[in-house]
């Protein structure tokens, strides 16, 4: 199936590489222009721009750091003001801090509850001032979220899970302007967060009912498919890309 998103308007926060970098572009193939933020990866994030850019769609790398309210509420503000508005939002920045609770730092839950939960929260109602009717929200979860499958990701599971009541009742909310609210999990995924040939892939991979790691690719085509005029009809659900981790 051809997806045709010509003349949408797209934020990806967190997209200066792995997964955020693979759905920037996959919508930006797919014919939307597209707006990413970053918070410390200026290099990568103005490539991430330029690859888009060749493409012949209008992209621009905001820097933001997804725990900053105000950082948030400026990036989503300047995406809406370049593109002229928003019609897809992609909730992708998130961070992990690993290890048994009582190791864990108040700055550590802290990072990841502002991240990975306040962080998606304000973006998205700041997007919503600016995002026409019919529009599209998609934000990025974990197949942890649902099954916490291994030690030392308590917390971690506990921010990405949060997101899946968050996704449910925005979808009742918006469903009367048309606007679609959806959450991918993936699964291991090949990343700098997690790769495949990192210290834990070997034990993840086990796990996995078709025996490999996933790529950012794999995220970015659910995610295409979820921002489509196809996936219309489909809100308030989570979509598992982890090769049948959770089956």
């Amino acid at each position: 199936m051809q997806i045709d998103l010509t003349g949408k308007r797209a934020l990806v926060t967190g997209a200066s590489r792995g997964l955020g970098r693979a759905i920037a572009l996959s919508l930006a193939r797919a014919g939307a222009d597209v707006v990413i933020t970053y918070e410390k990866s200026y290099d990568k994030a103005h490539a991430v721009a330029s690859e888009i850019q060749a493409l012949g769609r209008r992209c621009e790398a905001v820097q933001a750091d997804s725990a900053s309210a105000e950082a948030i509420q400026e990036a989503v503000t300047h995406a809406a003001r370049t593109l002229g508005g928003l019609d897809i939002l992609v909730n992708n920045a998130g961070i992990a801090r690993g290890g048994p609770l009582e190791a864990l730092t108040i700055a550590d839950i802290d990072a990841m509850i502002n991240v990975n939960i306040r962080g998606v929260v304000l973006t998205t109602q700041e997007a919503l001032v600016h995002m026409s009717d019919g529009g599209r929200i998609i934000n990025i979860g974990s197949c942890l979220a649902n099954r916490v499958a291994m030690p030392g990701i308590a917390v971690y599971a506990m921010t990405k899970s949060a997101l899946n009541s968050f996704t449910r009742g925005l979808a009742r909310d918006l469903g009367p302007r048309g606007i679609t609210v959806n959450l991918v999990h993936p699964g291991p995924t090949n990343s700098d967060m997690n790769p495949e040939d990192g210290e834990q892939a070997e034990a993840q991979r086990q796990m996995i009912a078709i025996g490999h790691y996933g790529q950012p690719e794999d995220i970015a085509a659910a995610v295409t498919f979820l921002a489509s005029p196809a996936a219309g009809q489909i809100s308030g659900t989570g979509l598992d890309v982890d090769g049948g981790l959770n089956a």
